[in-house]
């Protein structure tokens, strides 16, 4: 049986499917694990959910703006499906491009970013604001896109921005508060791409890669209204202990990064449609284990908080299930997703994937039968050119072996050298989608 987890184990709700025996099993796990994330990663490609949310053709133009890991496909599938005129410029990761036709590409940098995105963000606002009533402006927005477009307020500057994305990155604050100071600080986050595009149709197509999936929190929310204030803001900063100069203080302190609030009347004619999001990647994943006798139950959609506390309370559950048989009965696989985060204390190549899943593996002491994933389904963890890693049994005497010492390499934040040594990485390139990370605790 397929339950699906909330926030709460008890409200787990039952989905029929259909329980197989052990002996009806049959796979290898490193190659099943793999399958799953294949399986995840494809429920969310744009070509496959964008065409069914396009707009009615306008009156006027059709104006394509968009941001983030996912866009640059996400504009191909738009142009793919739309006969009539269309035009637009998206900003997407470097090596993230994908041939458009109509529709122009632009390279920048993730996750500190670069003179390209405030190049592109600077564009971006233009067109926007040629728009007219009979106009619609479709924005397609992924993961990433915080970084990718960036447009200081005025009197910033872009290096001001570089250093507070690396300061937040560090500081071990959760996507959605790291997100909060982002906007207002902005000047296209928080509501504000949208309202440039007053009085056009903004209708936008969202692809999440947040736990709780909160428009607002996606590519920190460019065409939502914004809840949050300055002053949320400040006491992110100040509870993290973020350094911020006295010139970036001042502009909260003030209020006078101000995000466009609820009810503004430039956002009266918006409409936002959620089109991708982690579960529906897990319930993927789940499929494929199930159709190889596996039973699958996804534990959460949206777990935060520090990456090594996750690893350590996931290996927890499997250890209650590999020597237990409680709450579940092996052969079984957990899923998972969310955002953790990591603060840095060390000089290695980190990853927030891979320090969960080295904590999990020292947590479970080469415990027999439990293998598992984690990895970034935009194919990155961090700031490497690697989705993730797999972990199994022999993990930790491997590495021994090796002469590497994983509690030293956690205690350094080097997750991928860690899992470089052994030869357990995984390379995928870009997936050109971001729903998220993904984690699968396979016991058998």
């Amino acid at each position: 049986m397929h339950f699906a987890w909330g926030n709460d184990l008890e409200s787990a709700t039952p989905l029929p499917r259909p329980t197989p025996t052990r002996a009806e099993a049959s796979y290898a796990p490193r190659e099943l694990l793999r399958r799953m994330f294949d399986a995840a990663v494809a429920a969310s490609q744009p070509s496959l959910v964008v065409p069914k949310y396009l707009p009615v053709a306008p009156k006027g133009r059709l104006v394509v703006l968009g941001a983030g890991k996912a866009s640059a496909a996400m504009a191909r599938a738009v142009e793919d499906h739309w006969p009539g005129k269309l035009e637009g410029l998206v900003v997407t990761r470097y090596g993230y491009s994908v041939p458009c036709q109509r529709i122009e590409i632009v390279e920048a940098a993730h996750p500190v970013p670069d003179a390209a995105g405030e190049r592109g963000a600077q564009r971006m606002l233009e067109l926007a604001r040629s728009l007219g009533t009979d106009d619609t402006a479709l924005c397609l927005i992924s993961g990433g896109a915080s970084a990718l477009l960036v447009r200081p307020l005025d009197g910033l500057t872009l290096q001001d921005k570089q250093d507070l994305n690396r300061a937040l990155l560090a500081s071990g604050a959760t996507i959605s508060e790291m997100n909060c100071v982002r906007r207002h600080l902005s000047a296209i986050k928080g509501g504000r791409l949208a309202a440039a595009c007053h009085p056009a149709r903004v209708v936008t197509l969202l692809m999440s890669d947040v736990p709780g999936d909160d428009p607002i929190d996606i590519g920190s929310g460019p065409t939502v209204p914004d809840p949050t204030t300055c002053a949320d803001a400040l006491a992110i900063v100040n509870r993290y202990g973020v350094p911020l100069p006295a010139h970036l203080r001042a502009v909260l302190e003030s209020g006078r990064g101000e995000s466009v609030k609820p009810g503004d009347a430039r956002l009266a004619n918006i409409e936002t449609q959620m089109i991708a999001a982690p579960q529906a990647a897990l319930e993927a994943a789940a499929r494929v284990a199930e159709a190889a006798a596996v039973p699958a139950y996804i534990l959460g959609d949206s777990i935060e908080g520090e990456a090594r506390d996750v690893g350590k309370a996931l290996a927890g559950i499997a250890l209650q299930v590999a020597r237990r048989g409680q709450p579940f009965r092996p052969p079984c696989v957990l899923l998972s997703g969310g955002e953790t985060t990591v603060t840095v204390r060390g000089k290695g190549r980190g990853g927030r994937n891979v320090e969960l899943l080295l904590s999990l593996a020292i947590t479970l002491g080469g415990c027999k039968g439990v293998y598992a994933l984690a990895a970034d389904t935009d194919g990155v963890d961090g700031a490497e050119e690697v989705a993730g890693a797999f972990a199994t049994p022999d993990t930790l005497s491997r590495a021994l072996a090796l002469g590497v010492r994983p509690l030293d390499s956690l205690a350094d934040n080097d997750g991928h050298g860690f899992f470089g040594k052994l030869g357990d990485a995984l390379i995928t390139g870009p997936t050109l989608t971001n729903v998220n990370d993904f984690r699968a605790i396979l016991v058998v």
